[in-house]
């Protein structure tokens, strides 16, 4: 009896650690998740934050400042517009073979 008595003691043992295992490997992914969840609330309002940014960075009178700052860019005019008129097609003139000359170019 005192070998069964030994065993059972053994087993309770083994068991009990187990427990204690399963409850330490529990709380410590719960701490991972709720620092995975903490992680994932940030990266939501970072992003959020990035496209609010990115929406007041493409107005209209933004790019036209910078376009006209940076890169020197004027409005357009019909001073300075140059206009191309296309010439008519031949009927039966290969569409491969360029034409000496360009017309209508002003």
């Amino acid at each position: 009896m005192t070998r069964l008595n030994l065993v059972l003691m053994l087993a309770l043992v083994l068991s009990a650690l187990a427990l204690v295992q399963t409850a330490y490997e529990s709380r410590r992914l719960f701490a991972e998740i709720e620092r995975a969840k903490a992680d994932l609330a940030r990266l939501e309002s970072d992003h959020a934050r990035l496209l609010a940014e990115r929406q007041a960075q493409a107005t209209n009178l933004r790019v036209e400042r910078l376009a006209r700052n940076r890169l020197q860019m004027t409005p357009i005019s019909p001073q300075v517009t140059q206009y191309v008129i296309d010439a008519p097609r031949r009927p039966g003139a290969s569409a491969q073979a360029p034409e000496t000359q360009p017309e209508g170019v002003r």
